[in-house]
């Protein structure tokens, strides 16, 4: 028997596509992160225009009046080897709530960097990349997104908990030493 009271029917997952941010990181000395983040809520993408449009819309992200989504954060907790705890204000509708982003520091690697300039392709590199991985989970009642629909058999469209992942690539900035 399947029961689908308080039940979602599947996970919808989505991707910002404009997101930039700043990063201070040294890996000897991890404790002394910081990063900043702004992502623009419009370029929320579901792979559902519809879906994306709801998304944007004053019943969940209101972009009209609240078109960046921000993080910043400077407490560090060291958790292994290559593992954080970066806690920090995210801003979602402007409403700002302190979460904990699960870090998994992935290494650096020298990698090739081209530009665009006036139709031309360029080489500026090799240029020295970061990458991390971070997770947390959020309620979304907590910024204020409280719509919420139920379905045939009981069911809810919208769970209350929202489970982020980023993936993050930092370019070190070599005029000031920090990734970016």
């Amino acid at each position: 028997m399947f029961c689908a009271r308080h039940m979602m029917v599947t996970y919808v997952r989505g991707h910002f596509k404009n997101v930039s941010g700043s990063l201070v990181f040294d890996p000897e000395n991890p404790g002394q992160s910081s990063a900043e983040v702004t992502i623009d809520g419009g370029t929320i993408w579901t792979g559902q225009p519809q879906r994306d449009a709801h998304l944007r819309s004053a019943d969940f992200l209101d972009v009209e009046n609240h078109p960046r989504i921000t993080f910043a954060g400077n407490r560090v907790e060291v958790a292994g080897a290559r593992d954080y705890t970066l806690t920090g204000a995210l801003t979602i509708r402007g409403v700002s709530r302190e979460v904990e982003l699960k870090v998994n520091y992935l290494g650096q690697w020298r990698t090739p960097w081209w530009e665009e300039k006036d139709g031309k392709w360029i080489d500026k590199g090799p240029k020295v990349r970061a990458g991390f991985v971070a997770k947390t989970k959020i309620n979304r009642h907590d910024f204020g997104v409280s719509w919420n629909d139920v379905v045939d058999k009981g069911g809810v469209v919208v769970g209350n908990t929202i489970d982020i992942t980023i993936d993050a690539d930092a370019i070190l900035d070599e005029h000031n030493e920090a990734a970016r």
